[in-house]
């Protein structure tokens, strides 16, 4: 079952120390941990600390994954690596196709949604270059794994999901794993999340025709957002968007990749 403990807090130094012992066996984020970001005080200048949870269960098969379809397909930033390593991707699949969490392929979770492929969670996070204390957006939640993976990176990660029972799953699963970082609103993610913006970084898990312009406006300057754009069923392309800080803006395509289409106000644009 699930495998959690508790009380383990890590420390983002710019040497990148990460934890290796996990013995608990059993789930139990019992930790006076707070939920409010604003609590979150920096030691010194380059270094902050949050709760993450960590879970020993199919651990090996959490490490073989990462070295063969991580690592092996050319992931090179070590804290994605090491988020990688840390989150258990099966706890975010549904239990009938568990056996399958560490194949490195897209798995449907639902509602005509899917958990992404582990290298393209992997190579979206390593586009978006973040640094510990960036405030990120996602737009669609979905499972929940590739939220629970940029919390690994910071601890102010936003998430949108526009599919109400699936949104209302994954903060439930959020809460039972301890991922209180996370803050997740069910709405439609073409809109951004106002209150919050300016973002860092902003990253979309489900293929639209273009680039929401109101994603592009609560983009901070210097800022970058990672999305794939093109027509849904059809091979998108996978794209960076970055602003500058004089909010001029250029884009970079990637590589060739399959998303489910973004839903809500972008299938009438």
């Amino acid at each position: 079952m699930r495998a959690f403990s508790a009380g383990i807090t890590l420390i983002f130094t710019a040497f990148l120390f990460f934890s290796s012992s996990h013995a608990s066996n059993e789930i139990n984020p019992t930790d006076s941990f707070s939920a409010e970001l604003d609590k979150l005080v920096p030691a010194q200048s380059d270094t902050l600390e949050w709760y993450r949870p960590r879970s020993s269960e199919r651990e090996r098969e959490r490490h073989r994954l990462v070295e063969t379809g991580i690592i092996g397909q050319g992931i090179t930033n070590p804290a994605v690596i090491e988020a990688m390593r840390n989150v258990p991707r099966h706890l975010f699949v549904p239990e009938a196709i568990r056996a399958q969490a560490y194949q490195n392929n897209p798995l449907p979770i639902g509602y005509g949604q899917t958990i992404s492929q582990p290298y393209i969670v992997a190579l979206m996070a390593e586009m978006l270059e973040i640094e510990p204390g960036d405030k990120v957006l996602e737009i669609g939640t979905g499972s929940g794994y590739h939220a629970a993976v940029l919390s690994e990176l910071t601890p102010y990660v936003y998430s949108i999901e526009i599919v109400q029972p699936l949104g209302e799953r994954t903060t439930k699963l959020y809460e039972e794993l301890g991922y209180e970082t996370i803050q997740t609103k069910i709405a439609d993610g073409y809109y951004g999340w106002e209150e919050h913006a300016p973002f860092d970084k902003i990253i979309v898990t489900a293929a639209a025709g273009h680039v929401p312009p109101p994603l592009i406006e609560q983009l901070s300057p210097g800022g970058i957002i990672a999305i794939p754009v093109g027509s849904p069923y059809q091979t998108q392309i996978l794209m960076r968007v970055l602003k500058d800080e004089e909010g001029n803006i250029r884009t970079e395509r990637l590589l060739p990749v399959r998303f489910v289409p973004m839903t809500g106000a972008a299938e009438g644009q």
